[in-house]
């Protein structure tokens, strides 16, 4: 590959890696906001039967829910599944906003190993890019674009070293005329 070529592909490659990384902070931030704003109205939902719950059963959602399921009647048991679906994903979102609270090489972490799936899917459908100027927009950035640039390169070695154990007179037709 002549070095004009190699160059222009390692700025194209870091500019690509660049804007991507720009983008993650922003990603993480509108994930966050959307799982809290989830969070907020499963429980606006849930609060009338947490207030009977507490009424009945000591605050115990589970004796509700239970009260619900063994009822004899079907539409009762209906609502104890449909409240134990809501108890179940206000318990999601709270775990996820609770794992969100560190850094963010740990949340972009927390997020791609452990996000919310139909959370991320909702962020990616609704998301807005931006280029955010900010300090971690900015060092996130740089590190996508250098972990990036150094993995092109380990790549590109790593071809380099295979065609030359492979195809020797390709990767060094010097050394063969001279022999």
């Amino acid at each position: 590959m002549p070095a004009f070529l190699y160059r222009y592909l390692m700025i194209v490659v870091a500019c690509i890696a660049l804007l991507i990384g720009l983008q993650v902070p922003n990603f993480i931030d509108q994930y966050q906001k959307r799982i809290d704003a989830h969070l907020r109205e499963v429980s606006v939902n849930l609060q009338p039967f947490q207030e009977i719950a507490n009424k009945y059963f000591s605050g115990d959602m589970h004796k509700l829910i239970e009260l619900h399921r063994n009822s004899e009647v079907k539409a009762f048991q209906d609502e104890g599944a449909a409240i134990e679906k809501m108890v179940q994903r206000k318990l999601r979102f709270e775990a996820d906003l609770a794992a969100l609270k560190t850094s963010l090489p740990m949340k972009a972490l927390q997020v791609l190993l452990h996000g919310d799936h139909e959370m991320i899917d909702e962020a990616l459908g609704l998301y807005s890019y931006a280029v955010p100027l900010d300090q971690d927009a900015l060092v996130f950035g740089a590190c996508a674009a250098l972990a990036m640039l150094l993995f092109v390169e380990l790549l590109l070695a790593l071809v380099r070293f295979a065609g030359a154990r492979l195809f020797p007179s390709l990767f060094h037709p010097i050394s063969n005329k001279a022999q």
